[in-house]
């Protein structure tokens, strides 16, 4: 069966696309100046190589970003989706894991963020609801710098419900959640672990919060109200990131 396709552009994006073997890639678009940057940075592999490629003026590849105000740097690919990852099959037989669960969060660049800052520092998934999911988002896969490539995401058709199957799992949720009492500095962080964030504007929904084994927050200046959701999971994913390295 045939998957659909749909656009990407920026010049990680597409690049990273290039060289992930489980990417197809259907069509590249670039500039002559652009394609020189790729062979330029992959030298050692010809990335291009069984790909359609067109080339085009900056001013033609405008088209594919004027709806979404971004900038193409000289480079868009259409692109088919990735094979969706089992949850129940990755755990399976993994004593150490930090998954990150996303409730009610939508914007495309907060997403890309995260999964951005995910890839950097180790997070070993996402899961998110499959309806909330931007999965074909150009500002997404921009703002995601090209970890879309290196990111397990996992869809769910529902939050609770995984919750609850991950708990009887032996996994612990961590709800972050400005009030609490409890840094998440004071967390060992160590088994299996579900880190939890809400929408920036409501936070996590009240009977998803029920799921939380314990809610920490993360400490920042009073006067303060909040940071932005890519930059809060960013302070946390370094934190563990770190932690897991002097464990090693």
């Amino acid at each position: 069966m045939n998957k659909s396709s749909f656009f990407i552009v920026g010049q990680h994006a597409v690049t990273e696309a290039l060289r992930n073997p489980e990417r197809k890639v259907l069509k590249v678009f670039l500039t002559e100046e652009s394609k020189k940057n790729i062979h330029r940075k992959n030298p050692k592999k010809n990335i291009l190589q069984d790909v359609k490629i067109f080339f085009k003026t900056k001013k033609e590849l405008d088209k594919y970003t004027t709806k979404e105000g971004l900038l193409h740097q000289g480079y868009v690919a259409e692109i088919e989706h990735l094979n969706k990852p089992s949850l129940n099959e990755f755990i399976k037989e993994k004593k150490n894991l930090n998954l990150v669960c996303l409730d009610n969060v939508t914007d495309p660049r907060n997403i890309g963020s995260l999964i951005r800052s995910a890839a950097s520092f180790d997070i070993d998934g996402i899961i998110l609801k499959e309806r909330h999911f931007p999965n074909e988002s150009k500002l997404m896969y921009k703002a995601a710098s090209g970890c879309m490539e290196h990111m397990k995401i996992f869809e769910v058709a529902n939050i609770n419900s995984t919750l609850k199957n991950l708990r009887e799992k032996n996994f612990w949720v961590y709800g972050f959640d400005k009030k609490s009492d409890k840094n998440f500095t004071e967390i060992k962080w160590s088994g299996r672990n579900i880190l939890l964030f809400g929408s920036e504007g409501f936070g996590m929904k009240k009977h998803t919060s029920k799921y939380a084994d314990f809610f920490v927050r993360i400490d920042i200046n009073k006067n303060i109200e909040s940071l932005n959701i890519s930059n809060s999971a960013a302070i946390v994913f370094h934190h563990l990131s770190y932690i897991k390295k002097t464990v090693d």
